[in-house]
């Protein structure tokens, strides 16, 4: 069971976050036990310090260790002082005599344990028939020091799983190796318009069906927050079902309904994107209100690289749609296939034929890369120097929507008989 609660006019007080954790989180798990808190890095907005403080005071009391570990999946390793800074930390020797705080070190080959095998057949079946094959399930070793693992996590609208949250904190979060790359593409080979806000997907499917294996207790803290980063939701206890209530209010907070589509988008990536492999959530969250043939504009000023960790695959293929890349995967089969899901997710939907590819949304970055690199991985350039926002702003009776901050909340266009 899940102790919780929330509202989309919620606000929830620290004191208020350690009694729910209290409540779900039973004493046996931790008492004289020794914990590992996953949570998410800085691209993810939650009130973390303040869930940082409040598990301290729920369990850090009584547990024989609380140390907190960047569920990272593949992104850039915080340095030390980054992780504390996240955390909201000043003095850990002080309030945390007892924990220690790390990265996910997801670029380690000695990282991983094998904790078993999926078969083709079940793959297939999990998958909708859509692939086949069989898949090992690597995780982070360091999971087996400890007698619990609590997921802290947000949860909202997600490219790949539907939604985020739950045991995506273990796959990827603190996993790697072939099922991280397979159920990125996975998601992609669906598509992100038919994955992007639906509870139920394949790829959760597969994910949980990965967390049976895990033989460590797993429970979760999933957060919900509103538009302004407040915490108005949280869910503490089993991770299927704390996970589940979290979805269920992050879809009545965190998607937007519009009632036609626009021919020009303009979102204003916020600065916890500091790469496109990041600020391509701008792409997911806003694609399905761009008209066909329509303009979406990433404006990131800020950002000067594509990707710290993929930055040469992706420089070497360009962003493509699906069907361009479905079409070349025996000369791609070097480019991991999570790398792939990237590149189609960016690059949105459209159709391939006689080899012309024609996206439906025209996408242009309004960044600090070079227009050079933009056009050669295949994106259009804005000069962001030339750019007024408010140029954009207020505009929605001629066809343009203005989003900021743009990332995290879905926008949809209303479903008409």
């Amino acid at each position: 069971m899940a102790a919780g609660e929330g509202s989309p006019e919620a606000v929830l007080s620290e004191d208020h976050a350690a009694a729910i954790i209290a409540a779900g989180v039973p004493a046996e798990l931790f008492e004289n036990r020794r914990v590992l808190v996953l949570t998410p890095d800085a691209t993810r907005t939650c009130p973390l310090p303040m869930m940082v403080r409040a598990i301290r005071r729920a369990i850090g009391g009584r547990s024989a260790r609380l140390d907190f570990m960047v569920a990272l999946g593949t992104h850039t390793p915080l340095p030390p002082e980054g992780i504390l800074a996240l955390y909201g930390i000043s003095d850990p020797g002080r309030d945390f005599p007892h924990s220690a705080f790390f990265n996910h070190d997801w670029d380690r080959p000695d990282t991983f344990r094998r904790i078993g095998v999926l078969p083709a057949a079940e793959v297939e079946a999990l998958s909708g028939g859509l692939l086949s094959e069989e898949l090992p399930i690597e995780i982070n070793r360091r999971i087996f020091d400890y007698d619990l693992v609590l997921i802290a996590g947000p949860v909202f609208p997600h490219e790949v799983v539907g939604f985020s949250g739950g045991a995506k904190y273990l796959f990827p979060g603190v996993s790697g190796g072939e099922f991280l790359h397979f159920f990125h593409w996975l998601g992609a080979v669906i598509s992100c318009r038919k994955i992007i806000g639906i509870k139920d997907t394949p790829v959760r499917r597969l994910i949980d069906r990965a967390l049976d294996m895990v033989s460590v207790p797993v429970r979760c803290l999933a957060m919900v927050v509103n538009h302004g980063a407040g915490l108005c939701g949280l869910y503490a206890g089993d991770a299927r079902e704390a996970w589940s209530r979290a979805a269920d209010l992050s879809a009545r907070i965190h998607i937007v309904t519009k009632r036609d589509p626009f021919r020009l988008v303009f979102g204003v990536a916020p600065g916890m994107y500091d790469e496109i492999w990041t600020a391509g959530k701008v792409m997911y969250k806003l694609e399905q209100v761009v008209a066909d043939q329509g303009t979406l504009v990433i404006y990131a000023p800020h950002i000067r690289e594509v990707s710290r960790t993929w930055g040469r695959h992706i420089e070497a293929v360009g962003y493509h749609i699906r069907e361009y890349l479905l079409g070349h995967m025996e000369r791609l089969k070097h480019v991991p296939r999570g790398v792939l899901a990237h590149l189609t997710h960016v690059r949105g939907t459209g159709s391939y034929a006689d080899g012309v590819e024609r996206p439906a949304v025209n996408l242009v970055l309004a960044t600090a890369i070079p227009e050079e690199l933009c056009r050669r991985i295949n994106v259009g350039y804005m000069d962001p120097a030339g750019i007024d926002p408010r140029d954009y702003m207020n505009k929605e009776e001629q066809g343009i929507l203005y989003v900021d901050p743009a990332g995290e909340i879905l926008h949809r266009v209303e479903r008409r008989e």
